[in-house]
């Protein structure tokens, strides 16, 4: 079932191309400094995905895989970074799709964001508004993205928001890393260990362990914990 993607009024993208593309489970908002033509390589990487899920059933496990050395690249890196989380391969999927198209583009200004997960390259700074349900950060908290610190990847999972499986509680679990494979994982990882505020403390001492991991927000009801390389901002001021 599709699900709208309500956050996504709130970007603000002027001055840029943007464009939304869906191909069967891929749902991706795509702004860039030029016009987008990149829909043939999106294609591919799903193809590689679902060929290979036919190929191997345990790919869609909750469990790591062995690597395979004759996988495609995307399915390897897939491999590689949820076993550094500790989950299944498909736990990384929309991260997977965000990351690759954003490299594949030549662009100064790229932000792909696919179910909450962003591969984001830009010339200047950004803050990105934290949508958590209902909880009253929800919109209201930001994490600062220096212009520096990108291309990186900023992954969002949730217990109680979207679509994507998750056995806690959370509103939110915010991972930011340069491999966005790596904080989509961890951001899955975190989200299952935390079913209450109690364990927010958990999650993070978790994520922080994960080499490759610049920064963690977890947001629970009106609980917040965060750790990390991080600038936490006000969305209205």
């Amino acid at each position: 079932m599709y699900q709208e993607r309500v956050y996504r009024e709130q970007i603000r993208s002027e001055k840029l191309h943007r464009k939304t593309l869906i191909d069967k489970e891929t749902d991706l908002l795509i702004v860039t400094s030029s016009a987008f033509c990149q829909e043939d390589y999106v294609t591919k990487l799903r193809s590689d995905v679902s060929d290979y899920i036919g190929r191997r059933n345990e790919f869609t496990g909750l469990e790591p895989i062995d690597m395979d050395l004759f996988a495609p690249k995307v399915i390897q890196h897939m491999i590689e970074a949820s076993s550094q989380a500790g989950v299944g391969p498909m736990a990384t999927v929309a991260g997977a799709i965000s990351h690759y198209v954003g490299e594949s583009l030549n662009d100064h200004e790229i932000m792909i964001e696919n179910g909450g997960d962003i591969y984001l390259k830009s010339n200047e700074d950004k803050v990105i508004a934290i949508y958590a349900g209902d909880s009253p950060f929800s919109n209201q908290v930001g994490i600062k993205i220096k212009s520096e610190d990108t291309p990186i990847g900023i992954c969002t999972s949730a217990g109680k928001v979207g679509h994507s499986l998750s056995f806690g509680n959370t509103d939110a679990v915010v991972v930011i890393s340069e491999d966005t494979l790596l904080a989509d994982a961890t951001a899955t990882a975190i989200g299952n260990r935390v079913k209450t505020a109690e364990d927010i403390k958990e999650g993070l001492e978790f994520g922080k362990s994960i080499r490759g991991i610049a920064g963690i927000v977890i947001i629970i009801d009106d609980e917040l914990g965060a750790w990390g390389d991080i600038e936490l901002v006000s969305v209205d001021g």
